[in-house]
């Protein structure tokens, strides 16, 4: 496909220039623009002859996709502008479709149900789609061609604009499909000059920022085997954590387990259990007492999350030691994760994140724990060399 001209802004008038508009949001979900490769791929291996029976079928395929039959009258007939409709009906009927009524010169608002055998519903259906996918791709395909840039063009301009659109992935960036109709070859200069596309190298090519709200957001096959990749690991990752699930705590098991305990942790587990201020239901303690932690992977969008969040919180290692103090002090404990996250004001953090953050700050020892034990949070030794300690400690250091 032909490049495109450069343009260029006059010296001087970028002061003239208004602000570009916010894009619009993609029309179709990355599994919805799949569905719209689906049809047009079933359109294009019809024996059709013309864009204009191809551009027809296309309409009338995505609102047969449910049952099998989809309307038409001769007012939608005419409003696509063919070059010869009575030619692109003769085509769809010799490709095995049936038309049970006269769709030019007949009555223009008296729809005609088109049988498309292919789409019939039950086994075989070449595109199986739920009532809100066939209503979002049958929403995009009109969208398409009725685009500014394209809807006074021919039939292959707008069939081609439906291709490319289609292949575009959430970058704007496309390749023109093996399958793409001759005749669109032809309207490629066409949707240049109108802005459908902004550039064009080889079979390469970008869609116009005006209407990139209509990219089917196509992905590789590269990108969809990491893509299941990635989700065979979240899979195995919540299995295994399932897996670690303890036995549901009931009172009989959890005195059980504190009469085992030592006379130290008991006083902890009491302080915990009894805090008035906490007011922890009982599954919520004896659950975090009985169960042993699980160790998860963070996936990597939490850790660049992490890093993000870390470069506006500097001094996160010092705030934490000293809530912990201010936290023991009052309650007679220390905080959970989650609490010490809130009572920071750092709100909005996922659980993951938040082991990313508390895990961190134990391993500078600004903090530490008597892990695996829970509420054990209080100053480490990085803390305690700024002189942040507990009370006791503070105590014993000056005698």
């Amino acid at each position: 496909m032909p490049k495109p001209a450069v343009s260029t802004v006059p010296a001087g008038a970028a002061e003239a220039v208004a602000a570009p508009p916010a894009p619009l949001p993609f029309l179709l979900t990355h599994s919805q623009g799949e569905a719209a490769r689906t049809l047009l791929s079933y359109v294009v291996s019809l024996p059709l002859t013309s864009a204009d029976a191809q551009l027809l079928a296309v309409v009338v395929a995505i609102r047969a996709a449910r049952t099998g039959a989809g309307n038409l009258t001769g007012t939608d007939l005419r409003s696509l502008r063919l070059d010869d409709p009575e030619g692109a009906v003769a085509d769809l009927i010799a490709a095995g479709w049936e038309v049970p009524g006269p769709l030019i010169g007949g009555e223009p608002d008296k729809p005609v149900g088109i049988l498309v055998p292919a789409m019939t519903p039950g086994p075989g259906h070449v595109l199986p789609l739920g009532k809100d996918a066939r209503s979002r791709v049958s929403g995009w395909s009109m969208r398409t061609r009725l685009a500014k840039p394209v809807r006074k063009g021919s039939s292959a301009v707008r069939l081609a604009a439906l291709f490319l659109a289609a292949h575009c992935s959430s970058e704007l960036v496309g390749h023109a499909p093996a399958e793409l109709p001759v005749a669109c070859y032809g309207a490629v200069p066409t949707l240049l000059e109108k802005g459908f596309l902004a550039e064009v190298s080889g079979q390469t090519y970008r869609l116009g920022e005006v209407v990139g709200h209509l990219a089917g957001r196509f992905r590789t096959p590269e990108e969809l085997a990491a893509l299941a990749q990635k989700e065979a690991e979240r899979r195995a990752a919540r299995e295994a954590a399932e897996a670690l699930q303890p036995e549901e705590a009931t009172p009989e098991r959890w005195a059980e387990w504190k009469s085992g305990t030592s006379p130290a942790l008991l006083r902890h587990v009491e302080a915990v259990e009894q805090c008035a201020l906490c007011r922890f239901p009982f599954d919520r303690v004896a659950n975090a007492f009985l169960s042993a932690p699980s160790s998860v992977p963070a996936p990597r969008t939490v850790l660049d999350a992490y890093g993000t969040w870390r470069d506006a919180h500097p001094d996160c290692g010092r705030e934490a030691a000293l809530f912990t103090v201010a936290f023991r002090t009052e309650h007679g404990h220390g905080p959970s994760y989650s609490q010490l996250c809130k009572g920071l004001g750092w709100k909005k953090l996922s659980r993951a994140l938040r082991g990313i953050v508390v895990g961190s700050l134990l391993a500078e020892g600004w903090l530490t724990d008597t892990s695996p034990v829970p509420w054990t949070l209080r100053p480490g030794k990085t803390a305690h060399a700024q002189g942040i300690v507990l009370p006791g400690q503070a105590a014993r250091g000056r005698r």
